[in-house]
Parts: structure tokens; sequence; C-alpha cells
């Protein structure tokens, strides 16, 4: 069975280039483009990884993350963002991995491939650890950030 990847994302081209990468990947892709859409497509299809940005009308990302981890904690999420500096408020949310923009494809797939391999036990496991730490998904040589979320 496929694995299901909710992507939400206000900008409509990066919606179709990642939702088709996706796709190509053998996911199973649900689209949303504004925070509410992403709410209600969470609740219609729970999907088993979100991908999710942070600029989106109506509801940002984290309000967006705020309404579905609070009806399961345990969803895991990728935030994918054009905004700096949103590591700190990610780990204080105990979201899986941070990425800024212009994604590093081959980076965010293997850590999509990564997070999606977890049985719901090792994920509780992993997230319920006082060591918890939100990765920072960067491409070698990027220096934001150097050392956070290793």
């Amino acid at each position: 069975m496929k694995k299901r990847i909710l992507l939400a994302d206000d900008d409509p081209g990066i919606r179709e280039m990642l939702g088709r990468v996706l796709e190509s990947e053998q996911y199973e892709v649900v689209l949303a483009g504004t925070g509410r859409e992403a709410v209600a497509k969470f609740a219609a299809h729970l999907p088993d990884l979100i991908l999710l940005d942070l600029n989106m009308p109506d509801l940002d990302g984290w309000e967006a993350i705020d309404r579905i981890t609070g009806t399961h904690p345990f969803a895991s999420v990728i935030v994918i963002t054009a905004r700096p500096k949103q590591y700190e408020q990610a780990a204080g949310m105990f979201i899986d991995a941070l990425m800024e923009k212009p994604l590093d494809l081959a980076l965010l797939l293997a850590a999509i491939a990564e997070l999606l391999a977890e049985s719901e036990t090792e994920r509780a496991t992993r997230l319920s650890n006082p060591d918890f730490k939100t990765r920072y998904l960067k491409s070698p040589g990027d220096s934001r950030l150097n050392g956070v979320g290793k």
C-alpha cells in the first residue's frame, strides 16, 4: 500500500513540482494550498506524513500544525519554509524536521523515507525521548544553523 503524504504549500508551482516528484517516488499525494485546507485534508485522508509550508493564507503553518497535532500528537511533520530562523519554534513543537527553501530534493526525499519507515511504536518512543531534537535538513556546506538539530 502506498504511503500518503499531505503536501501543503500556497505556491502552486511548488505544489505541482514537489507533488510530481513525490508521485514518481510512489507516494500518494494529497495537495492543500491553505492552512485550513491542510487541516481539513489531514482529517479526511489521515496521511502518513505532512510536508508543510509556513507562509499560507488563512492559517499559517504553525497554526495548522497546532490544530493537527492537537488531535493527532504523533503526526509526522516536515516543515518546508522560506522563512529564516524557524528552527527554535519547530523544535518547541516537536516537529520531525525543518528545511529552508530552496529545497534539496535528495535530502528531503531521504528524510521522508526515513520517517515513513518508522513504526508507530518507534515514532512514539523517539518523540517521547527527552533528548529528542528536530532535524535541521541542510545540504553539506550549508552554514545556516551549523550543528543545530543533528
